[in-house]
């Protein structure tokens, strides 16, 4: 609850307090939010004379960029009202508390209006209490009304666009902060959603690639499988809306890469999100998996409520520390990870696009996970001819290869996947330069395949 100390005994004019909020014209959608408030507060207090209660402007009338979902929800007067005031504390930081300190005629709370102040933001930040005094006054219908904008089946909670904050040492729920997500947010300001940073709310970083399909070397059946994730992104919401399978199928799209280090896993997903023209978040397992009890599920749905507006690729890679099979229960700690487990299955689940697991072992994923995904992928380390395409597609245009160099015999005799091909190319290459040379020469590649041999303890023949 926000305490005023500093009130003036007089009302000020209209004029007055249009002059006090701002020097220039006020937007016409936060002069009614403010000719709302005032008419609320002197209502309340019983004022003679006072305003009369204003009309909502309409959506194309206002100055902030009102998002297509919007304008094509048909919300209330009232749901519209509460979203602006949600909005209001990034846009008019200090509108609600100048209204107020202009209205009221003693110093102290305002219990009524509720509101409470953050920790680096020192202005009014609106509550549930605030909006059910703005919208409803002492209307106890309407402020019903209000109670189901917050519900869970309600438009706000689906498209994840306002909601309450949790409340406090089990304060009442209407007295926790008003919360605008951060992407409808920028919306209203920008028109367009700003790309989440890397943080500690959204543990993911995007993942590009300077490569081409071309550069990608897999086997028939794999990179059918890959055009079927391709097909399906493109033409995802003809199949789901013009076709009314949304009716019959769940949501999203989620497969499993599983295969050896350096087969082309992660490439592949960066290979999706290039040409489908997404943007393919890897997930910090690190940052979502948590050793206390409720945390996990808490940073993978707020992660997921982020990256979901944009229906983007999520990867996670080496995901079997969140998605290992469950165990058998022997105490309550089991107990508690295999609902951790069942939590996650359920949540990736619900996310509208795709989401791709990797691991190096599929026998590592739990089983009931297993069944859940539309497509499961095997990246095999490349056989012979794969790996003579590896070689031909590895070296730079500007080095040459010595006459002694065979690509076929080391593709045939040497087992290495694409990424060891790529370290021993490195290598080569290196130990030309170290001499001031643009050959490669056999000596050159054998030292690097020795070298990535010994990295895993096997033994070169």
């Amino acid at each position: 609850m926000v305490r005023y100390m500093t009130q003036k005994n007089k009302i000020m004019s209209e004029s007055q307090l249009n002059y006090t909020i701002s020097n220039r014209l006020i937007a016409p959608e936060f002069n009614y939010l403010k000719r709302l408030l005032q008419y609320r507060l002197e209502r309340y207090l019983r004022l003679e004379g006072g305003i009369s209660k204003p009309a909502l402007p309409t959506l194309d009338a206002w100055s902030l960029e009102v998002p297509p979902k919007i304008k094509s929800a048909r919300l209330s007067e009232d749901e519209i009202t509460v979203l602006l005031l949600a909005i209001c504390p990034h846009v008019k930081s200090n509108l609600i508390d100048t209204v107020v300190h202009n209205t009221l005629e003693s110093t102290g709370d305002f219990p009524m209006i509720g509101g409470v102040r953050g920790k680096n933001f020192r202005g009014f930040l609106p509550t549930g209490e605030t909006a059910l005094f703005l919208v409803a006054g002492e209307n106890h219908e309407k402020r019903k009304e209000v109670l189901s904008f917050f519900n869970a089946d309600h438009f706000f909670a689906k498209h994840h666009i306002l909601w309450l904050d949790d409340s406090p040492n089990n304060e009442p729920a209407m007295s926790a902060k008003l919360i605008c997500s951060e992407d409808y947010v920028d919306l209203f300001i920008s028109g367009q959603i700003k790309k989440p940073s890397f943080s500690m709310k959204f543990p993911a970083q995007i993942i590009e690639t300077a490569l081409n399909w071309d550069d990608l070397v897999l086997n028939k059946e794999a990179q059918t499988q890959i055009e079927e994730l391709q097909v399906w992104i493109n033409h995802r919401h003809i199949l789901m809306n013009d076709w009314g399978m949304h009716k019959k199928l769940k949501p999203g799209y989620r497969v499993l890469f599983h295969g050896p280090p350096g087969t082309g896993k992660t490439l592949t997903a960066s290979l999706l999100g290039k040409y489908t023209n997404k943007e393919v978040y890897r997930i910090d397992l690190s940052m979502v998996v948590s050793k206390f009890i409720g945390e996990t599920e808490k940073n993978l749905a707020n992660l997921l409520a982020r990256a979901e507006k944009t229906e983007n690729i999520l990867f996670f890679d080496e995901c079997d520390a969140l998605f290992a099979k469950r165990t058998n229960v022997r105490d309550a700690h089991d107990k508690y990870a295999n609902q951790e487990v069942s939590y996650l299955l359920q949540r990736i689940e619900a996310y509208k696009g795709l989401v791709i697991l990797a691991t190096n072992l599929k026998s590592n994923i739990d089983e009931a996970f297993l069944r859940r995904f539309q497509s499961i992928i095997h990246f095999p380390l490349p056989k012979p001819a794969e790996r003579l395409q590896l070689w031909q597609k590895a070296f730079p245009a500007a080095v040459k290869l010595q006459r002694d160099v065979d690509l076929a015999k080391n593709a045939q005799n040497y087992e290495l996947s694409g990424a060891e091909i790529m370290n021993v190319v490195q290598y080569a290459c290196l130990s030309a330069l170290a001499v001031n040379e643009e050959i490669i020469s056999q000596e050159y590649i054998i030292n690097g395949i020795q070298r990535e041999f010994q990295k895993t303890g096997r033994i070169m023949r």
